[in-house]
């Protein structure tokens, strides 16, 4: 009987994301739609990154980590979409929050062959800004800077209905 609840945790855990598998950060009222992004500027193998500095593009800010199931599930289909946006007024800001940083993200990115745009959010000061109270978690962000939706839990991220909303929302900012 212990072992079938056991299971039945395990299965509920992975079918509702690693909503509680965050670390704790002090974490800011949740952003809400409609209203501006908050900015930050992060690092990674990519180099250094400042939200603001890329007005004009619609960005995906994709918080994630290496131990959360549905996050390692999601990213060949994230990267797939980052492959197909190139060339277009998009940006995809990947932000690991795992504390190992860029070694953890190195080693599972190999593992699965997948390359992407990651940022590290260590200290998950950037995650606590965005009110972010799992992974994964998702903000679409318009090319004037502002949150248009929240997307928690995993996506697939290169269907025809997903990859529709983004090239809408790149050209009426909606």
């Amino acid at each position: 009987m212990k072992r079938l609840i056991l299971l039945l945790l395990i299965a509920l855990t992975v079918a509702v994301g690693c909503a509680g598998e965050k670390k704790e950060t002090a974490a800011s009222p949740p952003v809400e739609t409609g209203k501006p992004a908050p900015d930050f500027s992060l690092s990674g193998p990519a180099g250094d990154t400042r939200l603001s500095a890329l007005r004009g593009n619609l960005v995906l800010v994709h918080f994630w980590a290496t131990w959360c199931p549905p996050c390692r599930e999601e990213l060949p289909s994230l990267a797939k979409l980052n492959g197909r946006m190139t060339g277009k007024p998009f940006r995809l800001l990947a932000i690991s929050i795992d504390q190992e940083g860029n070694e953890a993200v190195r080693k599972l990115l190999g593992r699965l062959g997948v390359t992407l745009p990651v940022l590290l959010d260590t200290s998950g000061g950037v995650a606590g800004r965005y009110g972010v109270t799992g992974v994964p978690e998702t903000f679409v962000v318009s090319p004037a800077g502002v949150i248009l939706k929240k997307i928690v839990g995993p996506v697939e991220w290169n269907s025809p209905e997903v990859l529709a909303y983004l090239n809408d929302a790149m050209k009426t900012g909606n």
